[in-house]
């Protein structure tokens, strides 16, 4: 029985020591050697006699930030991820929430906490791993977690403006792996290729199928997702099995006819996760990766980073929307509709989850906690939990989930109740459309589509209007040359929210 997340860690070293474990651009670690330096973080953590504790991880992406993760955890502690991109006064929203004792950085981002005025002692990798601690050994001997205990704080962005510290479990992180194992069929031959910043909770699927199988984890220097090609390239010289990336990047491969040159050669297995995949570049990557296996996961980062996945068996129209599926082991997922009733047939719902898989919560925000972990209300006879995701769905003829998009981007426009997340879906099919994104401004009144694709915007209407209500329709059209990306790689419809729009 494993209790912690290292548990997955001690198996493969016994396994596999000498195996490596984590490759990056600045080298490799193998098994035994993360945990030998990840210990010594563990070590120098427990003289600050810390006891299920956040520690803030100030550190690019890369091995030395898996073993400050896995080192904390050593530690009897719970890690937080966060991002060296992130603007000054957002990670003072993070520390003063967070109110730790300490960080754990490296030289090149130490300077940065002397500009921030709270009281943290600043750890730097460097120096850790450049002194010896006679605590390491036994370390592992004292770990306290139990499997209900926190293992990781990841933070999203706040409707408030302050973001919250979606709180992970061990258990929910263990189920999640123990799962993912079963249905890819990961081993130790696998090779995965990370694209998910470590801030971001896909990250969670790499990092501990590798620590759990034996699998290699390559991590993906960030500038090769600007080059198609160049990104197929290091897949292969990689010789790279198994992604699990946004969409986003599928996209961008698929608009730039990248397989026409050149194809990952080594590929066994796409997973993507984070925002809709279109079936119009789905279909692109089956066309040219036929033997392979592609599969859609859908879940938000307060249900340990997916519920629902659909492992991809039969042919898409480009027009049509891509399940998001069945539900994940230990996890059940219903729809509720604004009475709270169960949703079954073609109603439309929100997606609702209860299971092992749910956060602990916000950290230090028991408000939004309670606004979002909330009583069942379909069981009136004892305490029990469920995650309100504010996501729309409904169920297609074969039982399948069907996502609608967000509860809030449900807009009335003319009078009628409009899903932006349907009109989407329709012009991303389109040949004319290879990106878009749509939103509502409401002081307009106008709906707005914002696209990459044929510059003449009205054969796109009309091809539009073959697809939906003319109350659909978007009434200003503006061409991009590439839609923003946030930092997860997800479009950045924020920054599109505040763009101009001119509709004289």
């Amino acid at each position: 029985m494993k209790n912690i997340i290292v548990d997955f860690l001690e198996e493969s070293v016994t396994k596999f020591g000498e195996k490596i474990a984590v490759e990056d651009g600045n080298g490799t670690l193998t098994f035994s050697e993360l945990r030998e330096n990840a210990l010594i973080v563990g070590a120098h953590l427990k003289r600050y006699d810390l006891s299920n504790q956040p520690v803030p991880i100030f550190l690019e992406k890369s091995k030395e930030c898996i073993t400050a993760f896995v080192g904390t955890n050593y530690s009897g502690n719970f890690y937080v991820p966060l991002d060296v991109t992130s603007p000054k006064l957002r990670l003072v929203k993070i520390l003063d929430n967070l109110d730790s004792s300490v960080v754990i950085t490296d030289r090149k981002h130490a300077p940065i906490f002397n500009e921030i005025p709270r009281d943290i002692s600043v750890l730097t990798i460097e120096d850790m791993m450049s002194s010896q601690t006679s605590q390491a050994s036994s370390l592992i001997l004292s770990k306290p977690s139990i499997d209900t205990d926190p293992a990781y704080c990841i933070y999203t962005s706040g409707s408030t403006g302050t973001p919250k510290g979606v709180l992970i479990s061990h258990r929910s992180v263990i189920d999640y792996i123990s799962w993912a194992i079963d249905i890819y069929g990961v081993n130790r031959e696998e090779v995965i290729g990370n694209q998910a910043p470590f801030h971001f909770d896909n990250s969670t699927l790499d990092i501990y199928l590798t620590l759990a199988t034996g699998a290699k984890l390559v991590l993906i220097p960030q500038e090769k997702f600007t080059y198609p090609y160049s990104l197929i390239e290091f897949l292969n010289e990689k010789e790279i099995t198994f992604v699990f990336w946004v969409p986003s990047v599928l996209v961008s491969i698929a608009n730039l006819d990248t397989f026409e040159s050149i194809l990952p050669v080594s590929l066994k297995k796409v997973l993507f996760a984070g925002e809709v995949m279109p079936n119009k570049h789905l279909n692109y990557w089956r066309k040219y990766l036929s033997n392979i296996l592609f599969s859609n996961l859908y879940g938000p980062t307060e249900i340990t980073v997916d519920c629902t996945y659909y492992i991809i068996d039969r042919q898409f129209s480009d027009d049509s929307s891509l399940p998001i599926g069945i539900p994940c082991a230990n996890t059940d997922v219903f729809l509720l509709d604004d009475s709270d009733r169960l949703v079954d047939g073609d109603g439309i719902g929100e997606i609702c989850v209860r299971g092992s898989s749910l956060a602990l919560g916000y950290y230090n925000n028991q408000e939004q906690t309670d606004n979002a972990f909330v009583q069942n209300p379909l069981n009136g006879c004892f305490a029990e939990k469920i995650y309100r995701t504010g996501d729309l769905a409904k169920y297609n003829e074969l039982g399948e989930l069907i996502f609608l998009g967000r509860k809030d981007s449900q807009i009335k426009h003319m009078g009628y109740r409009i899903e932006l997340g349907e009109i989407e879906a329709a012009l991303i099919g389109l040949k004319e459309i290879n990106n878009v994104c749509v939103l509502y401004k409401a002081a307009l009144k106008k709906l707005v589509a914002f696209y990459v694709g044929d510059e003449d915007f009205r054969l796109i209407r009309r091809s539009l209007m073959l697809l939906v209500p003319k109350y659909m329709i978007p009434n200003v059209w503006i061409n991009m040359k590439s839609l923003p990306h946030n930092a997860n790689g997800k479009i950045d419809r924020l920054k599109l929210a505040e763009f101009e729009v001119d509709i004289s």
